[in-house]
C-alpha cells in the first residue's frame, strides 16, 4: 500500500521598472518614420531594464564580498576563474541552507536516511552512468566579441523570450476581461499566443534532432536562422559548435607510471546509486524510501559566469527516491509538489518560482521538470525534478555484475526500483537568498540602509549582543547574556563604534534582532531589542530573549 510522507505545515524587490526618456520627434502624420521611433524606444526601454538588473546584480555581488560572503578564490594571487571561497557570514547562510534543507528530508520522512559518499570513485562508476563518453556541452564563440556560449543556452534563451510574450499576452488579457478570462481557451485561440508557440515546438523539434544526431552544423544554423546576436557585441559573427567534456581527470597511484585515471565527480547521485544495497540492507528500508546526500561536484565549465551562479566547484543537495515500477509517474508529481513546498516555506512569494518542464528528455528520464527562480539575471533553473526509471541501477548492475534488485513481500517478486531525484544547487539557492534578500531602503528622516531580509532561519547571526558603551560594567554584562544564548543560537558580540553604525552592519548581514545593554539593564535586568525589518525598538526582560528569537526563527 502506497504511503506519502508528510512536512510539518509549520515547517519553518526590486522596482524594474525603466523609465527611458528617448522622445518622440516624428509627427503622426509621418507613420514609417514613427514606428522606427517606437522600436527604438521599446529597444531603449528594453536596454535600460537589463542595465538596471546587471547594475542590481554588481550591487549584489559587492555587498557580498564587503560583509564576509563570498570571495574570490586566491585573490591575493588574482584569483582562479569560476572558483569562490565562503568567507564568515557565507559559510553560515550556506550551512543554515543546508540544514533546512537536511532536516526537511531526512528529519521530517522516516523513509529517508543521508549519507556522504566520496569524491573519489571507481572510474567505471562514470562508464556505467554515460558520463565518460556523453557528458558535454556545444559551445559556440563569437568572432568579435572573443566570447564563448553554450550553443543550447543561446537557443532555449530565445525561446524563454518567446515564452515571456506569451505571458505577456496572457496577462494583458486578464486585466482586459476581469473574471471572465478563460485562460485555456485563450492559450488555445489567440493568433499571437499560438505563433509563438509554434515557434516553439520548431525550434525545440529542429534543435534537440539535431543534437540527438550530434548534427552541430544544423546547431550553428538554427542560431543564424533565429538571428541571434551576441549580448556584448550584438554582432551575428559566430563559429562552428564544437563539444566539450566537463569531467575532470587526474590520476591516483604512488608513481605516475603505475596510476589509474579517476575522476573528479560531476554529480553526486552516483554515490547514492552505488550504495543503494548497502543502505537497504543495513537500514532495513522497504520501498517507498529515498536516500539524502549533500556534497561538492566538480565540472570543467567552459563558459563560467555570472558569479557564483555557474562554478567549476558547487555543492549539490541530491535526494534519490526508490518506487515500485509503475508508480513513478505519482511519485513525481507528489515530489513536485513538496519540493516547491519547501521553496515557499522560506517566505519568498509564489510569483519569483515558475516550473519549467523539459520539451527534450535524457535518455534515462520519462519526465523531468525544473524550478526556476528570477534572479536579477533573469529565470534560471534552481532545482530539478526527473523520473530516472530504472536506468542507474540497471547500469550499475550491468556493469559491476552485482545484483541490484529489491524483494517486494507484496508482490512476491524481485524488482529493479524506479527512481525519482530531486536535485538542489546549494550555491544557486545561497545566491538565490542574496539576491531576494537584498533591499536598498530610504528611511524616513531621509538616510538610507541596506538592508538583507533573510528568513530568520537562514540568517548568518540570530542576534547581536550589543553593550552601549564598553564601560560601567556593560560589556561584562553583555556578555553574561552572550553565554546564555550561545550555546543554541549563533551570536555576535560587538562594541565598536556607535550603537547606530553597529545597527547598519547587522542590517546588512541579515541579523534579525538587535540587543542593546545599557545602563538602565545593570538596575531592571531588561534590554532594548531591535527588530530588523520593522527597526522598531522595545525593552523586555532578558529571559525572555531566547523565546523570542526562538519564535521568530519558527515563524511563529
Amino acid at each position: 500500500m502506497k504511503t506519502f510522507p508528510t512536512v510539518p505545515s509549520t515547517f519553518g524587490n526590486f522596482n524594474l521598472s525603466p523609465s527611458p526618456t528617448l522622445p518622440l520627434s516624428r509627427s503622426l502624420l509621418s507613420p514609417r518614420p514613427l514606428i522606427a521611433e517606437l522600436c527604438q524606444y521599446i529597444f531603449f526601454g528594453y536596454l535600460c531594464l537589463m542595465a538596471q538588473n546587471e547594475e542590481i546584480f554588481k550591487k549584489i555581488i559587492s555587498h557580498a564580498k564587503e560583509y564576509g560572503f563570498v570571495f574570490p578564490s586566491s585573490e591575493i594571487y588574482d584569483g582562479l576563474s569560476a572558483v569562490y571561497d565562503y568567507g564568515q557570514n557565507g559559510v553560515e547562510l550556506k550551512n543554515n541552507i543546508r540544514q533546512y534543507w537536511w532536516k526537511s528530508m531526512v528529519q521530517f520522512h522516516e523513509n529517508i536516511v543521508g549519507i556522504d559518499a566520496a569524491i573519489f570513485m571507481h572510474p567505471t562508476t562514470w562508464k556505467a552512468s554515460g558520463h565518460v563518453d556523453a557528458f558535454s556541452d556545444p559551445l559556440i564563440d563569437n568572432r568579435d566579441s572573443k566570447k564563448r556560449y553554450r550553443a543550447d543556452v543561446l537557443v532555449e534563451d530565445q525561446m524563454a523570450k518567446w515564452q515571456d510574450k506569451i505571458d505577456k499576452e496572457v496577462e494583458k488579457a486578464a486585466k482586459r476581461f476581469g473574471d471572465s478570462f478563460d485562460k485555456e481557451q485563450f492559450l488555445a485561440t489567440n493568433g499571437r499566443v499560438l505563433e509563438y508557440k509554434e515557434k516553439i515546438a520548431a525550434t525545440t523539434k529542429r534543435f534537440y534532432g539535431a543534437m540527438e544526431r550530434n548534427d552541430l552544423a544544423d546547431v550553428k544554423k538554427l542560431i543564424e536562422d533565429l538571428e541571434i546576436v551576441c549580448p556584448v557585441s550584438g554582432s551575428r559573427n559566430w563559429t562552428e559548435v564544437r563539444q566539450f567534456n566537463l569531467m575532470f581527470s587526474t590520476s591516483m597511484g604512488s608513481v605516475s607510471e603505475d596510476s589509474n585515471l579517476i575522476y573528479l565527480r560531476p554529480e553526486t547521485a552516483q554515490g547514492i546509486f552505488v550504495n543503494y544495497l548497502n543502505v537497504q540492507k543495513t537500514g532495513r528500508m522497504k520501498i517507498p524510501f529515498g536516500i539524502a546526500q549533500t556534497g561538492k561536484a566538480f565540472r570543467n565549465e567552459i563558459v563560467a559566469r555570472q558569479f557564483i551562479f555557474r562554478m567549476r566547484e558547487f555543492e549539490q543537495m541530491e535526494m534519490q527516491f526508490f518506487v515500485r515500477p509503475g508508480t513513478e509517474l505519482e511519485w513525481f508529481e507528489y515530489w513536485k509538489n513538496e519540493r516547491l513546498k519547501w521553496h515557499l516555506s522560506l517566505g519568498i512569494p509564489s510569483a519569483k518560482y515558475r516550473w519549467h518542464p523539459h520539451d527534450k528528455l535524457a535518455h534515462y528520464a520519462n519526465a523531468a521538470c525544473d524550478i526556476e527562480f528570477e534572479f536579477p539575471i533573469g529565470f534560471k533553473e534552481l532545482e530539478g525534478i526527473h523520473s530516472r526509471t530504472d536506468f542507474d541501477l540497471k547500469a550499475h548492475q550491468e556493469f559491476s555484475g552485482k545484483k541490484i534488485q529489491y524483494f517486494d513481500p507484496e508482490l512476491n517478486e524481485n524488482y529493479v526500483p524506479y527512481v525519482i531525484e530531486t536535485s538542489i544547487g546549494l550555491d544557486r539557492t545561497f545566491l538565490a537568498m542574496l539576491s531576494y534578500a537584498y533591499t536598498e531602503e530610504k528611511l524616513e528622516d531621509g538616510s538610507e540602509r541596506v538592508v538583507l531580509r533573510l528568513p530568520a532561519v537562514l540568517a548568518p547571526v540570530k542576534c547581536a549582543i550589543l553593550p552601549l558603551v564598553a564601560k560601567d560594567g556593560l560589556p561584562e554584562k553583555a556578555r553574561e547574556i552572550m553565554d546564555t544564548l550561545k550555546y543554541d543560537y549563533m551570536c555576535q558580540y560587538e562594541e565598536k563604534d556607535s550603537i547606530g553604525k553597529r545597527y547598519r552592519r547587522h542590517d546588512a548581514i541579515g541579523t534579525p534582532y538587535c540587543i542593546t545593554v545599557d545602563h538602565q539593564t545593570l538596575e531592571d535586568n531588561m534590554v532594548t531589542i531591535r527588530d530588523r525589518d520593522t527597526m522598531k525598538q522595545e525593552r523586555i526582560p532578558i529571559e525572555k530573549i531566547g523565546d523570542l528569537v526562538r519564535n521568530k526563527i519558527k515563524g511563529l
